[in-house]
């Protein structure tokens, strides 16, 4: 039989409730989970900490930054990987979808020339057993770049695929339904003049109307196909979500208005949100706030987004808000209600049976800090 271990003394947070309780672990699973403190030698004391399910992390970009740490700078994809990885796992992650970008927006950008090497480099640091987390990928489709199918249908055959999002990132529209935001943006983000963004955003408008419709359709059937999640990406109007769920997605993306959210829910999709708008108390692109769609219980999931250390915060400062999320809940929408969007159902949660994938954290002055994390059981952080 595998040796048990026995994690004792915490604030176990289950699906339903907390309480102080013991977690006996055997063979990289929950054996029990027991209310009480263990009396026995061998039991690691966690000193009255919370002990989480680990987080389901499904839309970061966060190894862009690795990838690329300045302008024109250019890191070694397998480093950037690793160091990505270490960064995840120190932030309660267990389970990440790194979001890779197919079809660049950006003018000057590179994201189409480094998806090679970086879905390369996450693949080989998972077969050589290399990672903390458990690494899938998520394929986001900008769906108004030309080459957007093709490549597509290029990479999803690749089994660490897992998730695919479908996004048009075009002014006018969706996340950037107000003009004046989406120059803000880009030009601030990209340094472009305003002849630039003049001929920036007639090349994008003309792309969208061309390719959009068409890509988003193609895509959603071959996931459909493959049984492979689809999330939608800043639905702002009614149609948007009935044009999503009557293509079978799962998954709502960063809804920009409360309708849409709504509509959303009531049709099945999980509302997703950034993390980051909750712990910054807003959207930076000037949409709906997610503490917003909690006070109208339509907040399914949270995502970390850009920044991996806010999934937790996020979700502890959720349970402390007037909006019907307690603590349980809150955790739900950073482990098991995102695990459960992405067909994985043997995670996400603190149940017998399931992953020992679990984190022991501690709140000081309203701040989550991580103690140790655990990854089937092996401690990863």
């Amino acid at each position: 039989m595998p040796v048990e271990q026995i994690l004792s003394n915490a604030r176990i947070v289950t699906a339903e409730q907390a309480f102080v309780g013991t977690l006996v672990l055997q063979g990289g699973l929950i054996a029990r989970v027991e209310e009480g403190v263990s009396g026995l030698p061998q039991a690691q004391n966690l000193g009255g900490d919370y002990l989480l399910p680990g987080l389901v992390e499904l839309h970061t970009d966060n190894l862009e930054k690795y990838m690329s740490p300045r302008p024109g700078v250019d890191w070694p994809s397998a480093s950037a990987v690793l160091t990505h990885d270490a960064q995840i796992a120190s932030a309660g992650i267990t389970t990440v979808f790194d979001a890779l970008a197919i079809g660049d927006v950006n003018p000057r950008g590179k994201r189409m020339q480094q998806l090679p090497a970086m879905l390369e480099a996450i693949a080989e640091a998972a077969a050589a057993g290399h990672l903390r987390a458990d690494h899938r990928l998520h394929l986001r489709c900008e769906v108004c770049h030309p080459d957007t199918l093709a490549v597509f249908r290029d990479l999803v055959e690749h089994p660490l695929v897992q998730l695919v999002s479908v996004m048009d990132h075009s002014p006018g529209q969706r996340q950037f339904a107000k003009e004046d935001k989406y120059r803000e943006y880009y030009m601030g983000k990209y340094h472009l003049s305003e002849a630039q963004m003049d001929a920036f955003i007639e090349e994008q408008v003309a792309n969208s109307r061309q390719y959009s419709d068409r890509q988003r359709r193609s895509i959603a059937a071959d996931c459909r196909g493959r049984g492979i999640s689809v999330a939608s990406h800043d639905d702002a109007t009614l149609a948007h979500v009935q044009e999503s769920a009557g293509l079978g997605m799962a998954i709502a993306e960063f809804p920009t208005t409360l309708e849409a959210a709504k509509a959303s829910h009531e049709l099945g999709l999980k509302v997703l949100m950034g993390a980051p708008n909750i712990v910054r108390g807003g959207s930076h692109s000037g949409n709906i706030a997610a503490a917003e769609l909690a006070r109208h219980g339509v907040l399914d999931i949270l995502s970390s987004d850009y920044y991996p250390a806010s999934l937790l915060q996020a979700a502890l400062l959720l349970a402390g808000q007037d909006n019907g999320y307690d603590l349980p809940r809150a955790i739900a929408c950073v482990s098991r209600v995102p695990a459960r969007a992405a067909g994985l159902n043997d995670r996400g949660e603190i149940r017998a049976g399931l992953r020992a994938d679990l984190v022991q954290a501690q709140v000081y002055s309203g701040q989550a800090v991580i103690q140790q994390v655990w990854r089937q059981a092996k401690r990863v952080f």
